[in-house]
């Protein structure tokens, strides 16, 4: 977490805003940038007057204009961070004195492979450390095999570290590709909660563009203009886009293509997918199969009017239909002992021919509202049946 003063060093006269990275709230704090003439999509002009947190080398960022969504990826990436990979982004930008951001945020992506030394009496723990640095990682066999000692040795006799407030840093000959060149962020979900994953392209560029930029959705609307405006594209109508991952279930997948006007819809759906539970997300499933919506605002519209449907998983006949809404489903006071006397199959198929459902792959789907399910789809709202409990 990184707490910052930012000001408008063009207008001192103007307060200052207090912004928390990772930004929670994207609209309200561009709002209030936007109040005092700062948070430029692409400019450095938000000055820094103070900054605070868990990582001490940003200190060097005080007084320094910084861009917002820069600092916001930057905070995004560190967060991730463990102990030791703190250590190493914090000496290596130490030794290298780096303060620019481009450099601190193509940092965090190959800090990885220096070492650095906090603790010299345990030689085995530094060895070990220092082989993953090398290699990436270890496997069981080279824990066995590997004299983490001798590497330990090896590293601090022949090899020259620099001291800094982290720990000694060896930087193993690290190169630092420049992933990220001052507009589109590299690839990089945040939250690791997204249902959709979305590559876009300007479309007035080679589809072989590589400047891609990257949503990872649901998001902020405001945070989905400012990343279009960071590739250069004023307008919806100007994307190019393709779904590189989703969470979304086939049926609903089916739904989406690459319009343009489109994009905003499957934002909307992924936000709405997102805050449905297991069961709501089974019965989604069900709704589609039975209903097959054909566009994504008709998927939206039936999300929203879940609670017209009910859904039984794992039946496939009338009987088993029947045997779970006399055994299971709380509307009778069921009696174990006339289990025999009961007939299940006819009270299945009683209630099918009387309410608006099928037999889907998941189960028993079967609607409830007072009009058609083309009118819900359509946008339309309705309230649910009361249920009839006759019929057996």
């Amino acid at each position: 977490m990184i707490q910052t003063t930012l000001s408008n060093p063009k207008r001192l006269d103007l307060p200052s805003v207090q912004v928390c990275f990772p930004i929670s709230g994207y609209k309200e704090i561009y709002t209030k940038l936007e109040a005092i003439g700062i948070g430029s999509v692409l400019e450095r002009d938000c000055c820094v007057t103070e900054i605070s947190g868990s990582y001490s080398i940003l200190k060097r960022l005080e007084n320094a204009a910084v861009n917002v969504d820069e600092l916001d990826y930057l905070a995004k990436r560190l967060e991730s961070f463990d102990r030791n990979e703190l250590a190493k982004f914090q000496g290596v930008a130490a030794i290298n004195s780096y303060s620019d951001m481009t450099d601190l945020i193509n940092l965090t992506f190959c800090c990885q492979e220096a070492t650095v030394v906090r603790d010299f009496t345990d030689l085995g723990k530094i060895g070990r450390e220092r082989y993953m640095d090398l290699h990436g990682g270890i496997t069981e066999d080279e824990l066995k095999k590997v004299d983490f000692q001798k590497t330990a040795l090896s590293l601090l006799l022949n090899e020259t570290g620099q001291v800094t407030p982290y720990g000694v840093v060896y930087e193993n000959c690290m190169y630092m590709d420049q992933l990220y060149k001052g507009k589109a962020f590299p690839d990089y979900d945040y939250s690791g909660e997204s249902i959709i994953t979305v590559a876009i392209t300007n479309r007035n560029e080679p589809e072989t563009s590589e400047s891609i930029t990257w949503l990872y959705l649901p998001m902020e609307d405001c945070c989905i203009e400012r990343a279009m405006l960071r590739a250069g594209i004023n307008t919806f109508e100007d994307i190019r886009w393709k779904v590189q991952s989703s969470e979304l279930p086939p049926e609903l997948g089916l739904l989406h293509s690459a319009g343009t006007e489109q994009l905003r819809d499957l934002n909307v759906l992924s936000a709405k997918y997102q805050i449905l539970d297991d069961v709501g997300r089974q019965m989604l499933v069900a709704v589609v199969q039975m209903t097959s919506p054909s566009t994504l605002s008709e998927a939206m519209n039936l999300i929203e009017q879940l609670g017209l449907f009910d859904f039984v998983p794992g039946v496939s006949t009338p009987e088993e239909y029947g045997r779970h809404m006399i055994m299971e489903s709380g509307h009778f006071n069921y009696d174990g002992e006339l289990d025999e006397f009961y007939d299940f199959k006819k009270y299945g198929n009683w209630r099918i021919s009387n309410e608006h459902g099928q037999f889907v792959p998941g189960g028993y789907i079967s609607y409830h509202g007072f009009i058609s399910i083309e009118e819900v789809m359509a946008g339309s709202e309705t309230e649910r049946m009361g249920m009839t409990m006759g019929g057996m």
